[in-house]
Protein backbone atom coordinates (compact mmCIF):
# COMPACT_ATOMS: atom_id res chain seq x y z
CA UNK A 1 0.00 0.00 0.00
CA UNK A 2 1.19 3.51 -0.83
CA UNK A 3 -0.20 4.81 2.46
CA UNK A 4 1.74 2.18 4.42
CA UNK A 5 4.99 3.11 2.66
CA UNK A 6 4.42 6.79 3.42
CA UNK A 7 3.66 5.96 7.04
CA UNK A 8 6.76 3.79 7.29
CA UNK A 9 8.94 6.54 5.84
CA UNK A 10 7.49 9.18 8.17
CA UNK A 11 8.31 7.05 11.22
CA UNK A 12 12.04 6.86 10.52
CA UNK A 13 13.02 9.12 13.42
CA UNK A 14 10.72 7.37 15.90
CA UNK A 15 11.95 3.96 14.81
CA UNK A 16 15.64 4.85 15.01
CA UNK A 17 15.47 6.79 18.27
CA UNK A 18 13.26 4.63 20.46
CA UNK A 19 11.43 1.70 18.91
CA UNK A 20 14.61 0.57 17.19
CA UNK A 21 16.24 0.41 20.61
CA UNK A 22 13.18 -1.44 21.93
CA UNK A 23 13.53 -3.94 19.09
CA UNK A 24 17.18 -4.30 20.07
CA UNK A 25 16.16 -5.50 23.53
CA UNK A 26 14.62 -8.57 21.96
CA UNK A 27 17.89 -9.67 20.34
CA UNK A 28 19.14 -10.78 23.74
CA UNK A 29 19.23 -14.45 24.59
CA UNK A 30 16.93 -14.22 27.60
CA UNK A 31 14.43 -11.84 29.20
CA UNK A 32 15.94 -10.38 32.36
CA UNK A 33 14.89 -7.81 34.94
CA UNK A 34 17.08 -5.33 33.08
CA UNK A 35 15.05 -6.03 29.94
CA UNK A 36 11.86 -5.00 31.69
CA UNK A 37 13.43 -1.88 33.20
CA UNK A 38 14.85 -0.71 29.89
CA UNK A 39 11.61 -1.47 28.04
CA UNK A 40 9.71 0.69 30.52
CA UNK A 41 12.23 3.53 30.22
CA UNK A 42 12.21 3.52 26.42
CA UNK A 43 8.41 3.48 26.18
CA UNK A 44 8.17 6.50 28.49
CA UNK A 45 10.89 8.32 26.51
CA UNK A 46 8.97 7.64 23.30
CA UNK A 47 5.98 9.49 24.80
CA UNK A 48 3.82 6.42 25.25
CA UNK A 49 2.99 7.96 28.63
CA UNK A 50 3.59 6.71 32.15
CA UNK A 51 0.11 5.25 32.72
CA UNK A 52 -0.04 3.51 29.35
CA UNK A 53 3.53 2.24 29.73
CA UNK A 54 2.80 0.71 33.12
CA UNK A 55 -0.29 -1.06 31.79
CA UNK A 56 1.67 -2.44 28.84
CA UNK A 57 4.64 -3.62 30.89
CA UNK A 58 2.55 -5.07 33.71
CA UNK A 59 0.36 -6.90 31.20
CA UNK A 60 3.38 -8.35 29.44
CA UNK A 61 4.94 -9.42 32.74
CA UNK A 62 1.74 -11.22 33.72
CA UNK A 63 1.61 -12.95 30.35
CA UNK A 64 5.28 -13.97 30.33
CA UNK A 65 6.65 -17.19 31.80
CA UNK A 66 10.24 -18.14 32.74
CA UNK A 67 10.49 -19.79 29.34
CA UNK A 68 9.30 -16.78 27.32
CA UNK A 69 11.87 -15.87 24.70
CA UNK A 70 12.76 -12.29 23.71
CA UNK A 71 11.24 -12.94 20.28
CA UNK A 72 7.96 -14.05 21.84
CA UNK A 73 7.98 -10.99 24.09
CA UNK A 74 8.54 -8.74 21.07
CA UNK A 75 5.55 -10.23 19.30
CA UNK A 76 3.40 -9.97 22.43
CA UNK A 77 4.29 -6.28 22.79
CA UNK A 78 3.41 -5.61 19.15
CA UNK A 79 0.05 -7.34 19.52
CA UNK A 80 -0.77 -5.37 22.66
CA UNK A 81 0.11 -2.11 20.92
CA UNK A 82 -2.05 -3.01 17.92
CA UNK A 83 -4.92 -4.05 20.20
CA UNK A 84 -4.68 -0.72 22.05
CA UNK A 85 -5.13 1.19 18.78
CA UNK A 86 -7.76 -1.15 17.33
CA UNK A 87 -9.85 -0.91 20.51
CA UNK A 88 -10.71 2.70 19.61
CA UNK A 89 -10.49 2.39 15.84
CA UNK A 90 -13.59 3.35 13.87
CA UNK A 91 -14.26 4.33 10.26
CA UNK A 92 -14.00 7.95 9.19
CA UNK A 93 -17.34 9.36 7.96
CA UNK A 94 -18.96 5.92 7.82
CA UNK A 95 -22.39 7.05 6.61
CA UNK A 96 -23.40 8.56 3.27
CA UNK A 97 -25.31 11.85 3.42
CA UNK A 98 -26.12 14.87 1.29
CA UNK A 99 -23.60 17.04 3.14
CA UNK A 100 -20.81 15.93 5.48
CA UNK A 101 -19.66 18.66 7.84
CA UNK A 102 -16.16 18.34 9.29
CA UNK A 103 -14.99 20.65 12.05
CA UNK A 104 -11.21 20.98 12.40
CA UNK A 105 -9.74 22.23 15.68
CA UNK A 106 -6.23 22.64 17.07
CA UNK A 107 -3.84 25.20 18.47
CA UNK A 108 -1.88 27.64 16.34
CA UNK A 109 1.26 26.06 14.94
CA UNK A 110 -0.07 22.51 15.09
CA UNK A 111 -0.21 22.17 11.30
CA UNK A 112 -3.98 22.73 11.18
CA UNK A 113 -4.15 24.78 7.98
CA UNK A 114 -1.96 22.46 5.92
CA UNK A 115 -3.82 19.47 7.33
CA UNK A 116 -7.10 20.98 6.13
CA UNK A 117 -5.60 21.38 2.66
CA UNK A 118 -4.43 17.76 2.65
CA UNK A 119 -7.83 16.59 3.89
CA UNK A 120 -9.51 18.57 1.11
CA UNK A 121 -7.22 16.91 -1.45
CA UNK A 122 -8.02 13.50 0.06
CA UNK A 123 -11.76 14.11 -0.33
CA UNK A 124 -11.28 15.55 -3.78
CA UNK A 125 -9.48 12.38 -4.87
CA UNK A 126 -12.43 10.36 -3.54
CA UNK A 127 -14.70 12.29 -5.91
CA UNK A 128 -16.20 14.64 -3.33
CA UNK A 129 -17.15 18.25 -4.02
CA UNK A 130 -15.40 20.16 -1.27
CA UNK A 131 -15.90 23.61 0.21
CA UNK A 132 -13.76 25.20 2.94
CA UNK A 133 -15.01 27.63 5.59
CA UNK A 134 -12.51 30.08 7.10
CA UNK A 135 -14.05 30.40 10.57
CA UNK A 136 -10.76 31.42 12.19
CA UNK A 137 -11.75 35.05 11.84
CA UNK A 138 -9.51 36.50 14.53
CA UNK A 139 -6.43 36.38 12.33
CA UNK A 140 -6.48 37.86 8.85
CA UNK A 141 -3.43 35.74 8.07
CA UNK A 142 -5.38 32.56 8.84
CA UNK A 143 -8.07 33.49 6.33
CA UNK A 144 -5.47 34.40 3.70
CA UNK A 145 -3.48 31.20 4.24
CA UNK A 146 -6.55 29.01 3.92
CA UNK A 147 -7.58 30.87 0.74
CA UNK A 148 -4.13 30.19 -0.76
CA UNK A 149 -4.42 26.49 0.04
CA UNK A 150 -7.97 26.35 -1.36
CA UNK A 151 -6.64 27.77 -4.61
CA UNK A 152 -3.80 25.25 -4.73
CA UNK A 153 -6.12 22.32 -4.13
CA UNK A 154 -8.78 23.72 -6.45
CA UNK A 155 -11.70 23.88 -4.03
CA UNK A 156 -14.09 26.68 -3.09
CA UNK A 157 -13.88 28.69 0.10
CA UNK A 158 -16.13 30.95 2.16
CA UNK A 159 -13.64 33.59 3.35
CA UNK A 160 -15.16 36.43 5.42
CA UNK A 161 -13.63 39.69 6.54
CA UNK A 162 -11.43 39.49 9.66
CA UNK A 163 -13.45 39.87 12.83
CA UNK A 164 -16.61 38.33 11.41
CA UNK A 165 -18.69 36.12 13.69
CA UNK A 166 -17.45 32.51 13.28
CA UNK A 167 -20.96 31.12 13.78
CA UNK A 168 -22.24 33.31 10.93
CA UNK A 169 -19.39 32.08 8.72
CA UNK A 170 -20.42 28.48 9.34
CA UNK A 171 -24.05 29.32 8.61
CA UNK A 172 -23.09 31.02 5.31
CA UNK A 173 -20.81 28.14 4.36
CA UNK A 174 -23.57 25.58 4.84
CA UNK A 175 -25.87 27.65 2.65
CA UNK A 176 -23.07 27.94 0.07
CA UNK A 177 -22.67 24.15 0.02
CA UNK A 178 -26.34 23.79 -0.76
CA UNK A 179 -26.25 26.34 -3.59
CA UNK A 180 -22.98 25.00 -5.07
CA UNK A 181 -23.91 21.32 -4.70
CA UNK A 182 -20.89 20.63 -2.45
CA UNK A 183 -21.13 17.46 -0.39
CA UNK A 184 -18.19 18.02 2.00
CA UNK A 185 -17.70 21.12 4.15
CA UNK A 186 -14.42 21.46 6.06
CA UNK A 187 -14.47 24.20 8.70
CA UNK A 188 -11.30 25.84 10.00
CA UNK A 189 -11.55 27.27 13.52
CA UNK A 190 -9.56 29.66 15.71
CA UNK A 191 -6.39 28.13 17.06
CA UNK A 192 -5.36 30.20 20.02
CA UNK A 193 -4.01 28.42 23.07
CA UNK A 194 -6.33 25.70 24.32
CA UNK A 195 -6.26 27.23 27.81
CA UNK A 196 -8.25 30.27 26.64
CA UNK A 197 -11.80 29.99 27.96
CA UNK A 198 -13.34 32.32 25.37
CA UNK A 199 -11.88 30.27 22.51
CA UNK A 200 -13.44 27.10 23.86
CA UNK A 201 -16.79 28.84 24.23
CA UNK A 202 -16.50 30.04 20.63
CA UNK A 203 -15.79 26.51 19.41
CA UNK A 204 -18.83 25.26 21.28
CA UNK A 205 -20.92 27.92 19.52
CA UNK A 206 -19.61 26.95 16.07
CA UNK A 207 -20.41 23.33 16.89
CA UNK A 208 -23.95 24.32 17.88
CA UNK A 209 -24.55 26.33 14.69
CA UNK A 210 -23.48 23.39 12.52
CA UNK A 211 -25.66 21.03 14.52
CA UNK A 212 -28.70 23.26 14.13
CA UNK A 213 -28.32 23.64 10.36
CA UNK A 214 -27.41 20.09 9.32
CA UNK A 215 -28.73 16.88 10.87
CA UNK A 216 -26.22 15.48 13.36
CA UNK A 217 -23.49 17.91 12.24
CA UNK A 218 -20.60 18.16 12.63
CA UNK A 219 -20.24 14.59 11.48
CA UNK A 220 -16.55 14.54 12.41
CA UNK A 221 -14.63 16.87 14.70
CA UNK A 222 -10.95 16.40 13.98
CA UNK A 223 -8.27 17.58 16.37
CA UNK A 224 -4.95 18.32 14.66
CA UNK A 225 -2.06 17.51 17.00
CA UNK A 226 1.58 18.35 16.43
CA UNK A 227 3.36 15.04 16.97
CA UNK A 228 6.51 16.88 18.06
CA UNK A 229 4.81 18.22 21.21
CA UNK A 230 4.62 14.83 22.90
CA UNK A 231 2.67 14.68 26.14
CA UNK A 232 1.48 18.29 25.78
CA UNK A 233 -0.61 17.04 22.86
CA UNK A 234 -2.40 14.71 25.27
CA UNK A 235 -3.37 17.69 27.44
CA UNK A 236 -4.64 19.54 24.37
CA UNK A 237 -6.73 16.56 23.34
CA UNK A 238 -8.31 16.37 26.81
CA UNK A 239 -9.19 20.07 26.82
CA UNK A 240 -10.62 20.19 23.30
CA UNK A 241 -12.50 16.95 23.84
CA UNK A 242 -14.32 18.43 26.83
CA UNK A 243 -15.70 21.28 24.74
CA UNK A 244 -16.31 20.09 21.19
CA UNK A 245 -16.71 16.30 21.30
CA UNK A 246 -13.62 15.42 19.30
CA UNK A 247 -14.22 12.28 17.24
CA UNK A 248 -10.71 11.64 15.90
CA UNK A 249 -7.13 12.82 15.61
CA UNK A 250 -5.03 14.09 12.73
CA UNK A 251 -1.38 13.57 13.60
CA UNK A 252 0.64 16.33 11.93
CA UNK A 253 4.43 16.57 11.60
CA UNK A 254 4.83 12.86 12.25
CA UNK A 255 7.86 12.89 9.95
CA UNK A 256 9.54 15.56 12.12
CA UNK A 257 9.45 13.81 15.48
CA UNK A 258 11.15 10.94 17.25
CA UNK A 259 8.25 10.50 19.66
CA UNK A 260 5.40 8.80 17.80
CA UNK A 261 4.48 6.87 20.94
CA UNK A 262 1.94 9.54 21.89
CA UNK A 263 -0.52 7.72 19.61
CA UNK A 264 -0.85 4.95 22.17
CA UNK A 265 -1.45 7.34 25.07
CA UNK A 266 -4.18 9.12 23.11
CA UNK A 267 -5.88 5.82 22.31
CA UNK A 268 -5.58 4.35 25.78
CA UNK A 269 -6.24 7.39 27.96
CA UNK A 270 -8.71 9.31 25.79
CA UNK A 271 -10.33 6.61 23.71
CA UNK A 272 -9.75 8.55 20.47
CA UNK A 273 -8.74 7.04 17.14
CA UNK A 274 -6.12 8.54 14.86
CA UNK A 275 -7.79 8.95 11.48
CA UNK A 276 -4.94 10.42 9.45
CA UNK A 277 -1.21 11.04 9.66
CA UNK A 278 0.60 13.83 7.83
CA UNK A 279 3.61 12.05 6.38
CA UNK A 280 5.46 14.97 4.80
CA UNK A 281 5.14 18.52 3.50
CA UNK A 282 3.36 18.14 0.15
CA UNK A 283 -0.39 17.94 -0.41
CA UNK A 284 -0.24 14.22 -1.11
CA UNK A 285 1.80 13.41 2.02
CA UNK A 286 -1.26 12.16 3.83
CA UNK A 287 -2.09 8.64 4.95
CA UNK A 288 -5.22 7.10 6.46
CA UNK A 289 -4.06 5.64 9.77
CA UNK A 290 -3.76 1.87 9.91
CA UNK A 291 -3.00 0.58 13.45
CA UNK A 292 -1.23 -2.60 12.39
CA UNK A 293 0.74 -0.88 9.64
CA UNK A 294 1.78 1.78 12.16
CA UNK A 295 3.05 -0.75 14.71
CA UNK A 296 4.75 -2.88 12.04
CA UNK A 297 6.52 0.24 10.76
CA UNK A 298 7.76 1.09 14.27
CA UNK A 299 9.39 -2.31 14.61
CA UNK A 300 10.60 -2.77 11.03
CA UNK A 301 14.33 -3.26 11.41
CA UNK A 302 14.87 -3.50 7.65
CA UNK A 303 13.74 0.10 7.03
Amino acid sequence: MVASKKLQSSLTKTRRSFFGRIAGLFRQETVTEDTWDELEMLLVQADVGANTTMELVNGLRAEASPNTTPLELRQALKERLVAMLEAVDRPYLPDERMLSVILVVGVNGSGKTTSIAKLARYHQQRGDRVLLAAADTFRAAAIDQLAIWADRVGVGIVAPQPGADPGAVVYDAIRACQSRDANVLIIDTAGRLHTKHNLMQELAKVHAVAQKQVHRAPHETLLVLDATTGQNALLQAKTFGEKVQVTGIVLAKLDSTAKGGMVFAIAHELGLPVYFAATGETLDDWAPFDPRAFVDALFDESA
